[in-house]
């Protein structure tokens, strides 16, 4: 039992770190993109990718998880291999003509007019990903994390090195070498480059993939396909409804004004401050790579036990997000340098963006209560809501309060689910959480916010000042924390064992 559960976490372990830092150096290329490309061409890249998020749930349609679940429970899991990758095959290639087909009034519908070349990219890009997604799952299957990591790194490194390769390295060589690399203008093209870097590293990582498309040598099997796509359809409409939640904010944003040149533009302004809050997503996501595990590991060492667990892990998360808030917001002044002056009037969406993502993660950790007790049909209904309270405000609101309306319904769309979540679960699956710390601190974080509110109007012109301000705001804040949740001792315990003495 115990080795079972030291490979689930290092399994674990490494499939998320291949994610996380996978996501990570793309949120490092945000900042080379910013430098490069004006706001409207920011928000063009921004709305197009939020779409590649939409289509990509659609396109798989719940069979990446359906996969794994038939392949554990059928007796020829060959066969449920190669079924689920035929079906894939089949509808990428079937999305690929139909998309192609329609390219004229795709690129009007998405305000592209005249660059049916992106659609071009932007379309295989989405098909081969979608069709990926099943071999990337049977190395999972397999049991091969590490034969999975670096199928995804190559991804990730061969888009770094031909990001910087041409956006750097090409402008100087057509500068030196004008005769060899005079027509190449990657960053007047900047859209063009960047999404023919995400195709090329596409068919690299599809090349590597080969040996395990190779070993779908089972029959394709039509009943069993139709079992399969019962099983995936509520899937399917789960993801939706919970990555439309993610991408409401950039996909409806254009289609609400008249003038597309201007709503690109705003996107791209909101797009860019959205990557700045981007940390606290990183923690979330990171969060919930472990969460599950720990859940059901916890319940099988009873119940007063695992409560009290749910309840410590909620309060940890809490004090963990409030301090990256607090850390992002006192050196604003510092990552606004990663990005152009043109991008600074979205500065304000920062706290907005993380308070919203910050309520998610809570609403993650109170989603436990449906989990333990098999009600996953709530998490449906509060994906829905949650989806259609996001997509109201921003209708009703970002055409007369622009972007910032994408930034406040993510506070009510994400706490909305949050209490309604807490509610359910105090009914279903009672557990004590510590609401009166929690508060206290809660109004420590808005009084350490509120201060470095105040200095930054006070202090508007001396940011070394400022900066050193703020960083004494957040030492009182830690302080405080280590003071009331660090056990007395645990410090010197653990320099024992690093020191051995």
């Amino acid at each position: 039992m115990g080795s079972t559960l030291s490979s689930l976490i290092k399994d674990t372990a490494i499939y998320g770190l291949s994610s996380m830092f996978g996501r990570f150096l793309n949120w490092l290329l945000t900042f080379v993109y910013v430098k490069i490309m004006v706001p409207e061409e920011f928000g063009m890249m921004t709305n197009l990718y939020a779409w590649t998020a939409i289509l990509m749930i659609i396109l798989t349609y719940g069979m990446e998880t359906t996969f794994f679940r038939y392949a554990n429970k059928h007796d020829r899991p060959e066969d449920v291999y190669t079924t689920t990758l035929y079906a894939l095959g089949g509808s990428s290639l079937l999305f690929v003509l139909i998309a192609l087909a329609l390219l004229s009034p795709l690129t009007e519908a998405l305000h592209v007019a005249g660059q049916s070349n992106l659609l071009v990219c932007l379309v295989l890009i989405i098909a081969s990903d979608a069709f990926m997604a099943i071999p990337l799952g049977y190395l999972r299957y397999e049991q091969r994390p590490w034969r999975f990591f670096g199928v995804r790194m190559s991804f990730v490194l061969v888009t770094i090195v031909l990001t910087l390769f041409s956006f750097y390295v090409l402008p100087w060589l057509s500068k030196t070498m004008p005769s060899t690399f005079g027509g190449f203008h990657p960053r007047e093209q900047a859209l063009d480059y960047i999404f023919g870097i995400n195709l090329v590293s596409n068919a690299i990582q599809l090349i590597l993939l080969l040996p395990t498309l190779r070993k779908a040598t089972g029959r394709f099997d039509a009943s069993l396909l139709r079992g399969m796509l019962r099983y995936a359809f509520p899937i399917l409409l789960l993801g939706l409804a919970g990555n439309f939640n993610n991408q409401a904010d950039k996909i409806l944003f254009p289609l609400l004004f008249d003038d597309p040149h201007y709503a690109h533009e705003q996107l791209g302004i909101y797009g860019a401050c959205y990557k700045l809050a981007v940390v606290m997503v990183l923690f979330t996501q990171a969060f919930r790579y472990a969460y599950d595990p720990f859940i059901f590991a916890e319940k099988k060492k009873g119940e007063e036990t695992a409560r009290r667990a749910y309840s410590s892990a909620m309060t940890y998360y809490v004090l963990f997000t409030f301090f990256i808030f607090l850390a992002v917001t006192s050196y604003i002044d510092v990552l606004k340098l990663l990005i152009r002056p043109a991008y600074y009037p979205g500065l304000s969406v920062v706290p907005w963006i993380m308070a919203g993502q910050l309520m998610f993660g809570i609403y993650f950790n109170l989603s436990l209560w449906y989990k333990v007790t098999d009600r996953t049909y709530w998490g449906g209904i509060l994906s829905v809501m949650g989806c259609l309270l996001t997509v109201v405000m921003i209708v009703v609101l970002a055409p007369r309060y622009g972007f910032m309306a994408c930034a406040w319904a993510s506070v009510v769309a994400n706490g909305g689910v949050m209490l309604i979540s807490y509610l359910l679960g105090q009914k279903y699956y009672p557990v004590h959480y510590e609401l009166r710390k929690l508060g206290l601190y809660t109004l420590l974080t808005a009084l350490c916010y509120g201060a470095e509110n105040l200095l930054a109007k006070a202090f508007t012109d001396k940011t070394p000042l400022l900066l050193g301000f703020n960083s004494l705001i957040l030492l009182a804040f830690v302080t405080i924390i280590f003071h009331y949740e660090v056990p007395k001792g645990s410090l010197a315990l653990l320099r024992k064992k690093l020191l051995g003495r």
